[in-house]
């Protein structure tokens, strides 16, 4: 019975490799436009069907070896251009999203995003401060705001999925390290960290002094949790 179902399984693996060897990526039977528009559609196609983000070497599977992934992304969202949704670099790879302008009509025919995290600012303040600092340790977080972060504050943010457990740190007891997640790419619509603000920015905006950061001297979350909240809601 083990060989019959070896041979079952065999059977499908080969039918699924048939399947693929089957599908012609390269298209070289059809005229040059006419191959490009449908890579162009096979492409959008897959990223409007996909639950998650959908990375270029996903799409390199149904396009042909010569073609540049970036290029037809250029031309798909040339395309969309005035249309109230595109494709948008997120988390390493693409997805539709509506355009920020459409979210007020979305909330109203449909209701609120279910996908809204809601967080405090002391959540926020923690999140940034690993997001720019990561990988980084309970202890190194609870020595930025002169004030403990607790383990509940880290598991909120971990259950949220916002930040995940890192390598341990060189430091005495080997303490574990927390890091954001690809779930916090795609919560606030980065492609990667280097799309984050950078301190210069932010401090030419008045928005933070990274000296009063690394001083400790940001409590403003951790006096007013109860009237500080903040919602930190996905992309519509």
């Amino acid at each position: 019975m083990a060989e019959a179902a070896s041979r079952r399984g065999g059977s499908r693996s080969d039918d699924r490799r048939s399947a693929d060897q089957l599908f012609d990526r390269e298209l070289d039977h059809l005229p040059p436009e006419v191959r490009w528009r449908e890579w162009m559609n096979r492409v959008e196609a897959t990223i409007f069907a996909a639950s998650e983000p959908v990375g270029r070497e996903t799409l390199a599977r149904i396009v042909g070896k010569s073609c540049s992934i970036d290029l037809l992304i250029d031309d798909i969202r040339e395309e969309l251009r005035g249309r109230p949704y595109d494709l948008v670099a997120v988390a390493g790879g693409f997805r539709h999203l509506t355009r920020p302008a459409y979210a007020d009509a979305i909330r109203a025919a449909v209701g609120g995003n279910e996908r809204a995290v809601d967080l405090t600012q002391s959540e926020v303040l923690v999140l940034m401060c690993v997001a720019y600092f990561q990988p980084i340790t309970r202890a190194e977080l609870s020595s930025f705001f002169g004030k403990e972060i607790s383990r509940d504050l880290i598991g909120h943010l971990r259950g949220a999925k916002l930040i995940a457990s890192g390598p341990r740190s060189p430091t005495p007891g080997a303490p574990y390290t927390y890091v954001t997640t690809k779930e916090f790419l795609l919560e606030f619509g980065l492609d990667t960290l280097r799309d984050l603000p950078d301190f210069e920015a932010l401090e030419d905006a008045g928005l933070l002094s990274k000296e009063k950061l690394l001083a400790g001297d940001i409590m403003l979350g951790f006096s007013n949790d109860a009237n500080g909240d903040a919602a930190i809601a996905a992309d519509e």
